[in-house]
């Protein structure tokens, strides 16, 4: 069966945060940290939760960045299999969007152009940053972290996140473990169990073929 394809259009964003009111997830919260500190994720509970999504399994990230947390109703599904959750501080109004697709450009070096979210209003810049890669946009800028396969991109309005925060973001993206696993992704729905169904035709013995035989007035 195939699975419908859920993205989220960034105009849209602003109004689905300010949505979500208090139903935000803790997890890869201002913890400070560069990588789960808990009990590793169990694998198969991962994909479970992940797959139910239509996510693969390895596209799934988070991240830590103080006063930020996760805006549950945007965790899902990014393009064909990858991944997005907007991430949002409540005292400054700002925005952290994470995505993760298989792109694979920057393995080849930054692209020249800017992202689709960048307007005409001024020349996108990209220039490598360690072992990130940095652009600038007309009025958003973003991180990429390239990963085996695929990238991870941090993106933040340029006027509320500036780009130390930004990339600190980046630097803190990591899998999460087993409690940021609970909070970032909802369990996959159970499937009830379904008892056999029984016929009341099928002979007791034999070799379960139904019983058509013709009475005696037939």
């Amino acid at each position: 069966m195939t699975r419908p394809i859920r993205t989220l259009p960034l105009l849209f964003l602003p109004f689905l945060l300010v949505a979500c009111g208090t139903e935000k997830a803790d997890a890869g919260a201002g913890t400070g940290t560069t990588s789960g500190t808990g009990a590793a994720a169990d694998p198969a509970e991962l994909a479970s939760r992940a797959e139910a999504l239509g996510v693969a399994p390895e596209m799934v990230y988070v991240t830590e960045a103080p006063g930020f947390t996760v805006a549950e109703q945007s965790v899902g599904v990014f393009g064909d299999d990858g991944f997005h959750a907007a991430y949002f501080n409540p005292k400054t109004h700002a925005q952290l969007e994470m995505f993760v697709d298989r792109d694979t450009r920057t393995a080849k070096g930054c692209p020249t152009a800017g992202s689709a979210q960048d307007g005409p209003a001024r020349k996108a810049t990209c220039e490598r940053d360690g072992d990130l890669w940095y652009r600038d946009g007309a009025d958003r800028h973003e991180y990429l972290v390239p990963r085996d396969g695929h990238v991870v991109r941090l993106v933040g309005d340029a006027d509320r996140l500036d780009r130390a925060a930004l990339r600190d973001a980046a630097e803190a993206v990591h899998r999460p473990d087993a409690a940021e696993l609970a909070a970032l992704l909802p369990p996959a729905p159970v499937t009830p169990a379904t008892e056999p169904v029984e016929r009341g035709d099928l002979p007791p013995a034999g070799d379960g073929a139904p019983d058509n035989g013709v009475g005696a007035s037939g």
